[in-house]
């Protein structure tokens, strides 16, 4: 079981939906830090330790939105799984994307699940408690 705390990198460009994931969290009581990157480019200049950010140290879990400016989070997932360092990330993709190539592209980038914005509403805060009792439970990298 994970001793330390575990870093959550919010991958995620709309400002509002920001908020809202720090706000659920912060409403359940999780105090596990919280880094956000706008987008993938930024997201693995964090992870990283490039372009002046301080690398986000291991255990970290990332929540990844996928449609995105500069780099989406589809072209941040092949990066990801292709860095040596960073290829085992546990991310989990938090999206308004309900396509199928996107969701296939996704789980083909060995994400641990996908899950569509609108299908959570109200059950937010399910899912972050869900995402809590996943890093209390499994074994990370």
């Amino acid at each position: 079981m994970t001793t330390k705390p575990v870093a959550i990198l919010l991958v995620e460009d709309d400002v509002v939906d920001q908020k809202v994931v720090t706000r659920a969290f912060h409403d359940m009581k999780i105090a596990n830090p919280i880094h956000i990157a706008g987008n993938g480019l930024k997201a693995l200049a964090m992870l990283r330790g490039h372009d002046g950010h301080t690398q986000i140290s291991r255990p970290y879990i990332i929540l990844l939105d996928l449609n995105m400016p500069q780099m989406n989070g589809i072209e941040f997932l092949q990066e990801l799984r292709k860095d040596p360092e960073h290829k085992s990330a546990v991310v989990f993709v938090l999206t308004t994307s309900k396509a199928e190539e996107d969701r296939v592209a996704a789980y083909d980038s060995n994400v641990a699940g996908y899950v569509v914005k609108s299908n959570v509403g109200p059950g937010f805060m399910k899912l972050v408690d869900m995402i809590d009792h996943y890093w209390k439970i499994v074994e990370l990298p």
